[in-house]
């Protein structure tokens, strides 16, 4: 689908990637961009529509979608982490990753998929890690994460399939340490959100499947076939991916 003339939907557009996805919307030349935010006033981008969502309350998601019912894209990039180790974190952190990663964002693309094909098919494109290529590979320190991406990863490939029927594409990307707040500790490589945003978008018209956004993104991709000593390596004595 082309960017320019679409009407967008970010989610998680206060800060951050969900900014910048909707800075790059905006020069691309879509024709509207709702920036969704639990809090609407948050939203600085000149030129966005601001709309209050959480894709953790389903009124509020129907709500959206009830508003913007022009929609062509929607960018499901809102997300947390709670750092949920897999030994000592509580349940109730795991339970909050899923609800916001993988419930949430199926709320919010059952919410739009009558819209997005009502308006001739459309898009979405799903934010898989934005810590790290979490969705396939997991680290002890972020497994509520992790565990909330991969679940994540395959909600986004049933939806590609369940919407081909009404011309929906369905676009996932893959990036790993992004140069946010939420990376803020770490101390390794990052890179830029506006340029990663971009490069989703560019995927996006391209009408990929996957957009492996960085070199780590796609070693981790390329490790998959190997089992878990290729994406595991310390299990032998040696470094990590990430």
């Amino acid at each position: 689908m082309k960017v320019r003339g679409s009407v967008a939907f970010v989610t998680g557009a206060n800060r951050g990637l969900g900014e910048q996805f909707v800075r790059a919307l905006l020069d691309a030349g879509a024709a509207k961009v709702y920036a969704g935010a639990r809090d609407p006033a948050k939203v600085t981008v000149p030129g966005a529509v601001p709309v209050a969502v959480d894709i953790t309350d389903h009124g509020s998601v129907r709500a959206a979608a009830g508003r913007a019912r022009d929609v062509t894209l929607l960018v499901n990039n809102a997300g947390s982490t709670t750092r949920a180790g897999i030994l000592a974190a509580g349940l109730d952190a795991f339970r909050t990753e899923f609800e916001t990663h993988v419930i949430g964002t199926l709320a919010m693309s059952r919410a739009f998929a009558p819209v997005l094909g009502h308006n001739r098919g459309g898009a979405i494109a799903n934010v898989l890690s934005v810590l790290s290529v979490l969705s396939w590979l997991s680290i002890p320190a972020g497994a509520g994460y992790a565990a909330a991406k991969a679940a994540e990863w395959s909600v986004t490939n049933a939806l590609r399939v369940a919407l081909a029927e009404q011309g929906t594409q369905v676009t996932a990307l893959h990036v790993s340490y992004l140069a946010t707040e939420m990376a803020a500790a770490v101390t390794g490589p990052k890179s830029d959100p506006a340029a990663v945003a971009r490069a989703a978008l560019d995927g996006v018209e391209a009408g990929s499947h996957e957009v492996l956004a960085d070199d780590i993104s796609r070693q981790v991709r390329a490790a998959l076939s190997g089992g878990a000593q290729a994406l595991y390596p310390q299990l032998s004595g040696g470094r990590s991916l990430v």
